[in-house]
């Protein structure tokens, strides 16, 4: 009994962790219409999942952090644009993803843009390192409040 109690107690204590995690989309029409519904703005990640490091360290030190996932859960409908070397998509996706590229004239990862549910981009960042999640959570609130013409 005191073996099923500490495991579960284990468990317990492990699912707040598996809990946090950011869900992304693949979608952005879907994500635009969505982020309108919700009041939310919709953010980008042009990446290279599996070859891009950069890419992967913001994954690691911000995007898994429970500080931007509970952030995004409240303020963010997010869209991965990725363009890996060894992981299989669709010809659909890679089709959509480069149309999105070239929409948003993109050409380095990691690229992060922010978009209002009407689609009019009020954030970028191409590869300029951020200290964390809560510099890039002032960052994006700092864009949703500014004025724009």
């Amino acid at each position: 009994m005191k073996k099923l109690l500490l495991t579960l107690l284990a468990a317990l204590a492990l699912w707040p962790a598996a809990a946090a995690e950011a869900v992304w989309q693949t979608d952005l029409p879907k994500a635009l219409a969505q982020a309108k519904a919700e009041k939310k703005l919709v953010f980008l990640d042009f990446t290279g999942s599996d070859w891009c490091e950069p890419c992967q360290m913001l994954v690691t030190n911000i995007f898994s952090q429970p500080e931007f996932v509970t952030y995004a859960a409240t303020n963010l409908v997010l869209v991965e644009v990725d363009f890996p070397l060894k992981r299989p998509q669709t010809d659909a996706v890679k089709t959509a993803n480069l149309a999105l590229a070239k929409q948003f004239n993109v050409d380095g990862y990691p690229t992060l843009i922010a978009l209002k549910a009407d689609g009019a981009e009020i954030w970028r960042n191409a590869g300029d390192p951020l200290a964390g999640p809560g510099d890039l959570i002032k960052k994006l609130a700092g864009a949703k409040a500014a004025p724009r013409e």
